[in-house]
């Protein structure tokens, strides 16, 4: 099943790269105010792809953050409910007949 996993990677990583090979006309990005940015469109896919990336990351931080909090909380219950002992119970009584 790793193989598979693998061979899937590597074939799509492969068609990437030609995709990446036959895209490298140059292409003009018009921003506000009159600036353009000329550069290969591959590099302009490249770059809109990692600040989407950035931007995901930066949305999941305080996610991440608060369950970092949360597991701090538990594992400190968690020590203290191990450092007290529990209450022996009497063992509950026969029944008569």
């Amino acid at each position: 099943m790793k193989f598979i996993a693998w061979l899937i990677r590597v074939l799509v990583f492969v068609l990437l790269l030609v995709l990446a090979l036959a895209n490298t006309q140059t292409a003009t990005l018009n921003f506000l105010a009159g600036y353009a940015w000329q550069a290969p469109l591959i590099l302009i896919g490249l770059v809109f792809f990692v600040v989407g990336l950035l931007a995901g990351l930066v949305s999941l931080l305080p996610q991440v953050f608060r369950l970092r909090l949360e597991n701090g909380r538990l594992k400190r219950d968690l020590r203290a409910a191990r450092e007290t002992p529990a209450p022996v119970a009497e063992p509950p009584m026969p029944p008569l007949i």
